[in-house]
């Protein structure tokens, strides 16, 4: 059977041998979706620091009491992977999010374009949609998510951080095994503007080739995901 995976917040509780989860919507979920009865098994990770397997004991009609059972090695990613992605619209974004997220990405930085789809940004239902991602696909660690930003402050904040590529029709650069932490900028679905190009210029970003055919911006992300991770 199965194995349900769950987020829980350590601001909310902390994993120990016996804990109460009263939290609502995962309560919903465990009996109004899943069936949940005294004595099945749920695995729990923080997001932190812990990724364990608890058993229910008890179900009160305001809180599920759970015993450890054991502790799981923590999945995370290899290394710090920065996805730069230029807003699209929002069903492109969400499916973005999901995919980067089952990839290994480890944070996400919108950015707002010249040629920007979409300006506006939901980002709890952002973080929502990673939650669920990383509950899905098995990693103990939940991507971070800032912001909008353009494309001037996300040089300004991470050309010294990281090791930047910029994904662009054509071009490509051999990538950089030994950097731990790496970052790429995927443009919209009109492409980069010659002033945002000469600006890639200016920092020395990188290019990153995605193959020989035009690919969508959604598409695009996934494919330089999977490049940059060695996938």
């Amino acid at each position: 059977m199965r194995l349900h995976r769950f987020f829980v917040s350590p601001d909310q509780v902390e994993l120990k041998q016996f804990i109460w989860i009263k939290d609502q919507s995962i309560r919903n979920q465990w009996q109004k979706v899943l069936r949940y009865n005294v004595g099945q098994q749920v695995v729990l990770f923080d997001g932190e620091k812990t990724d364990r397997l608890y058993k229910i004991v008890m179900i009160e009609p305001d809180a599920t009491k759970l015993e450890l059972i054991t502790e799981f090695e923590r999945q995370l990613p290899d290394f710090h992977l920065y996805l730069m992605f230029s807003l699209l619209k929002k069903d492109k974004n969400d499916w973005v999010l999901q995919k980067a997220t089952e990839l290994g990405v480890t944070h996400f930085v919108p950015i707002t374009a010249d040629r920007s789809e979409k300006l506006g940004f939901n980002h709890d239902r952002a973080r929502r949609i990673i939650i669920e991602a990383a509950e899905q696909c098995g990693r103990s660690d939940i991507p971070v998510i800032r912001e909008p930003i353009n494309i001037q402050t996300a040089l300004d904040d991470y050309t010294n951080k990281l090791e930047l590529y910029v994904a662009e029709h054509g071009s490509d650069t051999k990538i950089c095994e030994k950097a731990s932490s790496r970052g790429v900028f995927i443009g919209p679905e009109g492409g980069w503007t010659d002033k945002e190009k000469k600006l890639f210029d200016q920092y020395g970003v990188k290019g990153v080739g995605l193959g020989r055919f035009i690919l969508r911006a959604e598409t695009a992300c996934v494919v330089a995901v999977a490049k940059l991770l060695n996938i």
